[in-house]
């Protein structure tokens, strides 16, 4: 396998922003790295910006808990330090991840004792859709036992977001962003 460079391959846009980028970036949120190079591309910065908002909004059927589970995990699997980074340092604290459910997102099973049965059912499932890009039957009945039918659907299209944003901050060799940590920080080292 060919060595992979630790370079940024594109450089995120930089103030000055021109008045459709910075009404790009006003729409993506805080001017971190990813949402510079997305605004590169006003129009594909405002399609990502429409999806974004209704998933993160109180209209979701998913918790703030169940999506970051979601996310932390999706990333972690994907190995999206960059992502995994702002996500922890951002929203860790108000889904009430402690440090045992941050190791066990990054490096653990979902079968840790960290985890209720509710939580677990979610990173079954963010687990199966990532190893095989499906969910069982006995999964996905839990799943909607603990989350609802609404909220199962949304974790499919959630996860599989995060795995195309995980393949977009490593492919493009994003640095962490300043006050992050990479998934090695998290105690009991890489999966």
């Amino acid at each position: 396998m060919p060595l992979k460079s630790k370079q940024p391959r594109v450089a995120p846009v930089s103030p000055p922003y021109d008045e459709e980028t910075q009404a790009a970036l006003d729409l993506l949120g805080p001017p971190i790295q990813l949402f510079r190079v997305m605004a590169r591309r006003p129009g594909l910065a405002h399609g990502v910006a429409g999806w974004g908002r209704h998933y993160f909004s109180r209209r979701s059927a998913l918790t703030l808990r169940q999506r970051e589970l979601v996310i932390d995990r999706t990333t972690a699997l994907c190995g999206a330090d960059y992502e995994w980074g702002v996500h922890v340092a951002h929203f860790a604290e108000k889904a009430e991840l402690d440090p045992a459910q941050l190791a066990s997102l990054a490096h653990g099973p979902p079968e840790d004792p960290c985890w209720v049965a509710a939580d677990r059912a979610v990173l079954r499932a963010v687990d199966e859709l990532y190893a095989d890009a499906d969910i069982s039957d006995t999964t996905w009945s839990a799943l909607v036992d603990a989350a609802g039918e609404d909220a199962a659907v949304e974790l499919t299209l959630l996860a599989g977001w995060y795995h195309a944003i995980s393949f977009a901050v490593r492919a493009l060799r994003l640095p962490l962003e300043p006050g992050t940590e990479p998934l090695d920080a998290i105690a009991g080292g890489r999966r």
